[in-house]
């Protein structure tokens, strides 16, 4: 029956959406881009493509730096317009959308703060769509608590915070704590939101939601080793609405090394061909790469679902993933490591 009232609030968003995922650069556009010699070149070429005249306003010599932020703010401007336009329920899916760079943001200031550097530097650093008003406050807390109190309490990342809330003051140890903490509870209130949306919007983000869930648990668990973390402060932190929930998780609260986490994985088809295929050497692609292959399969099957919120979180992701491999390659051409240039990841 929701489908049915659909496109009353949503079909005008999901048609522009699915205008700007046409946009998405292809296999061709990365051949071209591999090819040129200079950053100036690679600004001809992203001429003719969505990104249109976006550096156009941009001094010579051109600098990967301010690359990297058009790049973001053209994503943030497209997000922006989606969400001026969206009702309920959308509205709240975008707003939850957002937490996620909420949760850096905050981690990323923080971080600077411990590392005496002035936060008028750290703003300009976060990205624009986990910006919110208490952001610049963040360098008055001492601890996890003083952050609660008196900053974070008013804000939609308020309700996450009551299982990371202690008197010690920050270290890094505790503020990846911090960082993780926040991302299992926004993963699981995400979900379940998700979940009683229902129809197609459930089928997809469910499953995207779940593969977040699992690369959290593999990435921390892989982290933990050789630090004061214990399993069981480890265990605390893996979400549990992923695929891995009960048993996988269990088992990976028990591992010592990384062979290991990969016996576990080894159980679950998907994340097996992840780590049997990843590696360290020349030309091989590390399980980062290829948990961020897996995801863009993820997020491109999700574009075959109509009237479907999933389409609009796909959409941001794929753009964050275009973003980073135009960054890569403007690298390579900037340092001239042209040997190294085709390690990025296609999308269409």
């Amino acid at each position: 029956m929701t489908d049915m009232f659909f496109n009353v609030n949503s079909g005008y968003l999901e048609g522009l959406l699915r205008g700007f995922r046409a946009g998405i650069l292809t296999s061709q556009d990365y051949t071209n881009l591999s090819q040129c010699e200079t950053l100036e070149d690679l600004k001809l070429h992203l001429q003719s493509t969505d990104y249109g005249n976006f550096l156009a306003n941009e001094p010579s010599p051109l600098r990967v730096s301010v690359i990297d932020e058009r790049l973001r703010e053209k994503l943030v401007t497209e997000f922006g317009h989606l969400r001026q336009q969206a009702v309920e329920p959308l509205f709240t899916f975008l707003d939850y959308i957002t937490y996620g760079y909420m949760i850096d943001n905050i981690v990323l200031v923080i971080t600077g703060v411990l590392h005496n550097r002035p936060v008028r530097e750290l703003l300009p650093k976060c990205h624009k769509l986990g910006n919110f008003p208490q952001l610049e406050l963040i360098h008055i807390a001492n601890s996890a608590a003083d952050l609660y109190n008196a900053i974070l309490v008013d804000t939609p990342l308020g309700a996450y915070f009551s299982g990371c809330i202690s008197e010690g003051d920050f270290n890094e140890m505790n503020v990846e704590i911090i960082r993780n903490t926040l991302y299992k509870a926004y993963l699981e209130d995400f979900y379940g939101f998700c979940k009683s949306l229902g129809g197609t919007t459930a089928e997809s983000m469910c499953e995207l939601l779940a593969f977040e869930a699992d690369r959290r648990a593999f990435i921390i668990t892989i982290n933990s080793f050789g630090t004061e973390l214990t399993k069981d402060d480890r265990a605390m932190l893996y979400p549990k609405c992923g695929k891995l929930f009960p048993y996988g998780l269990a088992a990976l609260a028990r591992c010592d090394d990384y062979e290991q986490v990969r016996q576990v994985a080894g159980f679950y088809a998907e994340y097996k061909a992840c780590f049997d295929s990843c590696g360290t050497g020349p030309g091989e692609k590390t399980l980062e790469d290829k948990f961020f292959e897996y995801e863009v399969n993820l997020n491109r099957n999700a574009f075959m679902y109509h009237f479907n919120y999933g389409a609009f979180y796909s959409y941001v992701k794929l753009k964050e993933q275009e973003n980073r491999n135009i960054v890569w390659i403007a690298e390579c051409i900037a340092q001239g490591q042209k040997a190294k240039i085709d390690n990025y990841i296609n999308i269409f």
